[in-house]
């Protein structure tokens, strides 16, 4: 046979599938960092933010395992504990997370300017609103309550304790698919504040967005980053639009708020003919 069958997905956008912190709650994404460095403090072993940062968008246990894994955390450590991190050193740190992230969550529940409006919007489209999280259940189970008072709701959330694999493993957004019944991939969009997020939309075959500034990348609150100068803000603006791009992203925007050109944007490509 000289041509063989391709076929062609020309329908609409059947689900958007967001992250949460950093993403559409939690400007900075904030709350998950501060107790990462805090749990290395206790060990005797500090860590700046960039360290804290690194892993994000991984499992919280997965996460921990990925700083003491740092070639500098790794030599503090030895030089305060006489060897390297073991796996029970690992147990024991995200044992002590669990309830240090649970105790502040809520302080940093805050709606990232525009998420309601944007998600609203979408609903309002017949656009499916799935969602994935490092998160574990019980720590999801606070967002969610607390961002429900705000009037932000989605059709699901899948945690990082739900699937064998956490990010960049496309397991959370395909269990998504499965459980919203999407009939195709390529319907979907997955938006995501961190690298790992993006790679694990990408795995997925979805479609993937950057959100640059109200998420990990720039890691600064609301209130930071308004402060800064407007060339500090060009300067982190680039950085991290740079490096969402070189790891795949289809769009990046600086938040949420951005995000509806782009749907627009994936609707039209869709209705070509386009593939992720």
């Amino acid at each position: 046979m000289t041509y063989a069958y391709r076929r062609t997905y020309r329908g609409p956008i059947q689900a958007v599938i967001f992250d949460w912190a950093g993403t559409t709650m939690d400007f900075g994404c904030v709350a998950p960092a501060v107790v990462f460095i805090e749990v290395f403090k206790r060990e005797g072993v500090p860590i700046d933010m960039a360290e804290a940062r690194g892993p994000m968008g991984a499992a919280k246990r997965a996460h921990i395992a990925q700083i003491a894994a740092m070639p500098s955390v790794r030599e503090r450590w030895f030089k305060v504990h006489g060897s390297t991190p073991t796996e029970a050193d690992v147990d024991r740190m995200y044992a002590a997370f669990i309830p240090l992230q649970l105790d502040c969550l809520s302080q940093y529940s805050d709606l990232i300017p525009g998420a309601l409006e944007t998600v609203n919007t979408l609903k309002g489209r017949g656009i499916k609103i799935g969602s994935s999280s490092g998160y574990n259940t019980e720590m999801m189970a606070v967002n969610i309550r607390d961002t429900a008072r705000r009037g932000f709701t989605v059709d699901l959330t899948v945690c990082a304790s739900d699937v064998p694999h956490g990010r960049p493993n496309p397991d959370m957004c395909l269990l998504n698919v499965m459980k919203l019944g999407i009939t195709t991939v390529e319907a979907c969009v997955k938006v995501d504040d961190t690298l790992t997020g993006i790679e694990e939309g990408l795995n997925a075959g979805m479609w993937s967005i950057g959100v640059a500034i109200s998420g990990n990348e720039v890691g600064l609150s609301h209130a930071e980053w308004l402060a800064l100068q407007a060339p500090d803000q060009a300067r982190a603006r680039a950085r991290a639009y740079a490096r969402m791009q070189q790891c795949g992203a289809h769009y990046v925007v600086d938040s949420i708020a951005d995000l509806m050109p782009c749907i627009d944007d994936i609707t039209a490509r869709l209705a070509r003919g386009e593939r992720p």
